[in-house]
């Protein structure tokens, strides 16, 4: 089912504890997105940045400086980096992938080109370290950057390991921690940095970051096997049409016989795909139970990011990062 279908809404519940740092935020990533010489800057950001996105990555940001005493503004500067962050990469990962689809609406690089979702997306890079160095915060500017890194070596990984069917599960989650779970650990270590917590904290908060990154993005790879489109805002397939070797197809590939290891030879690693290939695809990892494998993954490091949430200070937002936890997997029951 769609998050939007979910009988709790936790992120919205976020939403109205952090009214206000939100909209200074929003209002901050309008101001920098803004370009006196280049009036196509904002109208591709503004075609992303305010397609729907539930802003998840920047709310814990502020969630975590706010549960952990923060009463200043530099979390919000944090929270509008990670933010531009995310939508860079958004822009770039359309482009290398040829998307066409995002959050439902067509595509940056559909709608304007690919020079400039590249171009706009490096731009919102460098308005992101602005915005870090702003907080004369040595420690976050290195967790963000970091992050920034990983991220692009994670889609460089993902690029060697599409269409290998060699790729093993180590390779995967080490694909998905670099495109997913790195920035959703650096939002909320960064948080519990500003905010002066003892390493304890800090760690517990990066904890919960990573394994909701990565469940977060298991949940998001199943449901590209078998959710609609308006639940994962792109179209159903995608990641078989493009080759890509996600958790449940990595395992198949492995309990392979030698018509099944034929088919995904075909159909992945030399890209020859017919039509019904996608349903033959499902039935094979139906057979081996793959889906339902990674769907108690996913659930795995739902679990792991809610018990890290035990070092926190008790708080209504440590309440919410809780239910968090079991929303973005809720689409998965």
């Amino acid at each position: 089912m769609s998050l939007d279908d979910a009988a709790t809404k936790p992120h919205e519940r976020m939403q109205s504890a952090l009214e206000g740092d939100l909209n200074a935020v929003n209002a901050l990533i309008r101001e920098r997105m803004a370009s006196e010489h280049a009036p196509r800057i904002p109208e591709v950001t503004a075609h992303l940045v305010e397609a729907g996105g539930k802003r998840v990555r920047p709310m814990l940001t502020l969630a975590a400086a706010r549960l952990c005493g923060y009463d200043g503004v530099h979390h919000q500067k944090l929270a509008a980096t990670v933010e531009f962050i995310h939508t860079a990469t958004l822009l770039h990962d359309d482009v290398v992938d040829e998307s066409e689809k995002r959050r439902g609406r067509p595509t940056a690089n559909l709608l304007w080109d690919n020079k400039s979702s590249v171009l706009v997306g490096d731009y919102l890079f460098a308005r992101a370290f602005q915005l870090m160095v702003e907080t004369e915060n040595h420690r976050v500017l290195s967790i963000l950057s970091n992050a920034a890194a990983v991220i692009a070596e994670g889609e460089v990984l993902q690029l060697s390991a599409a269409m290998n069917l060699a790729t093993t599960e180590e390779i995967y989650l080490q694909v998905i921690r670099g495109k997913t779970a790195a920035l959703f650990e650096a939002a909320c270590e960064v948080g519990g940095v500003i905010a002066n917590q003892p390493e304890d904290v800090v760690r517990a908060l990066a904890t919960y970051g990573d394994g909701l990154g990565i469940a977060f993005q298991m949940a998001d790879d199943l449901l590209d096997w078998g959710g609609t489109s308006g639940a994962i805002g792109k179209n159903v397939g995608d990641d078989f049409r493009e080759r890509k070797l996600t958790l449940p197809v990595i395992r198949a590939v492995a309990r392979a016989d030698e018509s099944e290891r034929a088919f995904w030879v075909r159909t992945i690693q030399k890209g020859r795909q017919d039509e019904g290939d996608l349903d033959q695809a499902m039935a094979i990892l139906m057979r081996h139970g793959t889906l339902e494998e990674t769907r108690i993954e996913a659930l795995g490091h739902s679990a792991r990011a809610q018990a890290a949430l035990a070092a926190l200070p008790d708080h209504p937002l440590r309440d919410m990062m809780h239910d968090l936890a079991d929303y973005v997997v809720a689409r998965l029951t």
